[in-house]
């Protein structure tokens, strides 16, 4: 799995209520990209995800350029891989 990184990624802003969780399904596996994604109770959403860096960093542009979706801030923390997952999932 060289190459490879996983994230810790708390979301801020308009990003609950908008279709967050579902386009970054949609963005995780257009840009084969394991985790999750699930919204917390303080209006955040925190997601865990794993793969490429660029890839990475690709899928959360597609994420911000949804229309209704509006990220304020993006707190990121490294996490040793997990190579046992192989899908990304909706929590």
């Amino acid at each position: 799995m060289s190459g490879k990184i996983r994230q810790r990624i708390r979301f801020t802003g308009r990003v609950q209520g908008v279709g967050f969780r579902y386009t970054a399904q949609c963005a995780a596996r257009l840009n084969a990209l394991t985790g999750w994604v699930h919204n917390e109770d303080d209006g955040s959403v925190l997601m865990e995800i794993q793969g490429e860096k660029t890839s990475i960093d690709k899928m959360i542009g597609q994420i911000d350029s949804g229309t209704f979706i509006i990220i304020d801030t993006i707190e990121k923390s490294p996490l040793p891989l997990d190579e046992q997952e192989r899908t990304f999932r909706v929590r």
